[in-house]
C-alpha cells in the first residue's frame, strides 16, 4: 500500500470512528447504512476474541462489523479497496487505540450524562435527515439495539472530551508558525498541498449488472456529459438524475486536500481549469461526470473567494418546543412567503429566535466556512431568491434565503486568520497522532486468535 492510500485508509477509519469535534462543542456523527448479514460479512457465528486492552477483549464480531462500516464507506468514496488482511490489520489497530482512550477517559473521571446522550442522538437522527423514532426503527430493522447504539455514542462523548482536554491544551500557533506556512504554501508545486472543490454526477452500477445494462449506463453517462456541455446547468442534471450523496448539494464534494480524493478523480481533473468537465470515469461505484468548482495551492485559499449574503429564520428547539414542531411552524412560514402572504423580514422580525431577527433575519455577507455544515449545505443548494426547506442545525430549525452571491477579494487579515486556522488543524493533527502513541503505549495490548 502507498502512503498516500494509507493515508486514505486511516482518514475513512477516523470518520468511521463516527465523531468530530467542532469549535461549538462535540458533534457525534453516525452514517446509517443496511446491515450485511452476517454469512455476507463473513463473521463467525461463534464469535472469539482477537485482541485484549487492558484485560477488555475486543471480538471478532466487532471487528467484522468496523470492517463493514468502513468498506461501505470506501466504497461511497468510490476509492480502491485495501487487501482485506490489510484492512482488518487497520481497523483491529483503529479499535485497540479507541479502548485504550476510552478506559482512560473513564479512569481520569471524565463522565457523560444521559441528557448529553439524547442531544447527540437528536444530532445523529438530523444528520440523517429524519426523526428520533424513525431513527429507533431504523436502528431495529438493521439489528442494532438501542442500548449498543447508545454506548456507541456515549464513547465518542467520551472520547472528543478527552481529546479536547488532553491534546488542545499542546497547540499553540504562533505570527511565526502563520509566516513560514504562508511562504512553503506559495512556494510549493507538490499535488499534495493541492485543494481542489469538486462536484460529481454519479450513475450508479447495481453489484450484479451484466455487460449490456454496463453499457447502457455509460451511454447515460454519456449522455449527460454532453448535455452539460451545451450549457444545461450542472447543478441541476446532478439533483435529477445523480445516484451520488452529495446531490442535494448539487454534487459538492466540498474543498478539500488532493490526497483525500480518489486518485482517479485526481488524475481525471489533473490539466482542467476551474468551470472544466471531466470525461466520464469509471470506478466501482458507477460512472461520473467531474466539474472543477475551485482549484487552489497550497491550502491557502485564494484571494478570490464567493461570499454569500443570506437571511434566515430561526427556531430554537427545546423542552418548550420539539423539533417536529419547529418544522410545522418554518413549513408554514414558507408556504405564506411562497404564496406571497407575508415578506420573509417581517415574518423574521416577528418569529426568529436570533439577534439577526431585527435585521430581518439578515446575515450579511460571509465567507466559506463560517456556518455549520448543515446551513452551509443548504446556502450552497440555493439560487439568489431562492428559500429553502426546513434546515435542521444544532441550533435549532432553520428558513434561508439567499438573497445574493458575489466574487470578493479576501483582505491580508482575512487571509491570515484562515492561515491560522489551517497550522492549527495540522499542528492539532500532529499532536492528537503523537497523543494516540503514547496511550497506546502506556496500555496492556494483548494479540489473540487472528481475525477471520
Amino acid at each position: 500500500m502507498t502512503q498516500r492510500s494509507h493515508a486514505l485508509l486511516l482518514v475513512l477509519l477516523a470518520a468511521c470512528t463516527a465523531f468530530s469535534v467542532q469549535a461549538q462543542g462535540l458533534r457525534p456523527s453516525f452514517q446509517l447504512s443496511p446491515v450485511v448479514p452476517a454469512a455476507q460479512a463473513g463473521v463467525r457465528q461463534a464469535d472469539y476474541i482477537v485482541a485484549v486492552v487492558n484485560s477488555e477483549p475486543i471480538t471478532n464480531n466487532e471487528l467484522r462489523s468496523r470492517m463493514v462500516r468502513v468498506e461501505q464507506r470506501l466504497a461511497q468514496q468510490g476509492a480502491p479497496m485495501p487487501p482485506r488482511q490489510e484492512l482488518a490489520r487497520q481497523v483491529l489497530d483503529q479499535l485497540i487505540n479507541e479502548r485504550a482512550q476510552v478506559q482512560l477517559a473513564r479512569d481520569t473521571g471524565i463522565k457523560v450524562d444521559e441528557a448529553t446522550i439524547n442531544v447527540a442522538e437528536q444530532d445523529v437522527a438530523r444528520q440523517n435527515q429524519i426523526t428520533v423514532e424513525q431513527l429507533h426503527q431504523r436502528l431495529s430493522t438493521d439489528g442494532i439495539s438501542l442500548a449498543q447504539f447508545r454506548d456507541e455514542l456515549r464513547n465518542q462523548v467520551l472520547l472528543g472530551r478527552l481529546r479536547e482536554r488532553e491534546v488542545n491544551p499542546r497547540v499553540r500557533v504562533t505570527d511565526l508558525d502563520v509566516d513560514q506556512f504562508i511562504r512553503e504554501q506559495r512556494d510549493s508545486t507538490d499535488l499534495s498541498t493541492l485543494e481542489i472543490n469538486l462536484a460529481q454526477l454519479l450513475i450508479a452500477v447495481p453489484d450484479n449488472a451484466n455487460a449490456q445494462q454496463v453499457a447502457a449506463l455509460q451511454a447515460k453517462a454519456q449522455g449527460v456529459l454532453a448535455r452539460a456541455r451545451a450549457g444545461e446547468d450542472f447543478a441541476r442534471l446532478v439533483l435529477e438524475l445523480s445516484d451520488s450523496p452529495e446531490r442535494s448539494s448539487g454534487g459538492q464534494i466540498g474543498l478539500r486536500s488532493a490526497e483525500r480524493y480518489p486518485p482517479l478523480f485526481i488524475e481525471a481533473t489533473r490539466n482542467l481549469r476551474v468551470g472544466d468537465l471531466s470525461e466520464v470515469v469509471r470506478s466501482g461505484a458507477g460512472f461520473h461526470v467531474l466539474k472543477v468548482l475551485e482549484k487552489q495551492q497550497g491550502g491557502l485559499p485564494g484571494v478570490n473567494v464567493t461570499q454569500n449574503n443570506v437571511r434566515h429564520i430561526l427556531l430554537r428547539t427545546g423542552p418548550q418546543l420539539s423539533e417536529s414542531a419547529a418544522r410545522e411552524r418554518i413549513v408554514a412560514l414558507k408556504r405564506r412567503i411562497d404564496a406571497r402572504e407575508a415578506d420573509f423580514a417581517t415574518l423574521a422580525r416577528e418569529n426568529s429566535q436570533d439577534a439577526s431577527a431585527q435585521a430581518g433575519g439578515d446575515l450579511g455577507w460571509t465567507n466559506p466556512g463560517v456556518y455549520v455544515p448543515e446551513f452551509e449545505e443548504a446556502i450552497n443548494a440555493l439560487l439568489p431568491g431562492q428559500v429553502s426547506e426546513p434546515v435542521v442545525t444544532r441550533f435549532g430549525v432553520h428558513l434561508i434565503e439567499l438573497l445574493g452571491r458575489r466574487e470578493a477579494t479576501l483582505s491580508q487579515r482575512e487571509q491570515r486568520d484562515i492561515a491560522r486556522s489551517l497550522v492549527r488543524e495540522k499542528k492539532l493533527d500532529e499532536a492528537f497522532a503523537t497523543w494516540v502513541q503514547e496511550v497506546r503505549g502506556r496500555a496492556y495490548v494483548e494479540l489473540r486468535e487472528p481475525p477471520q
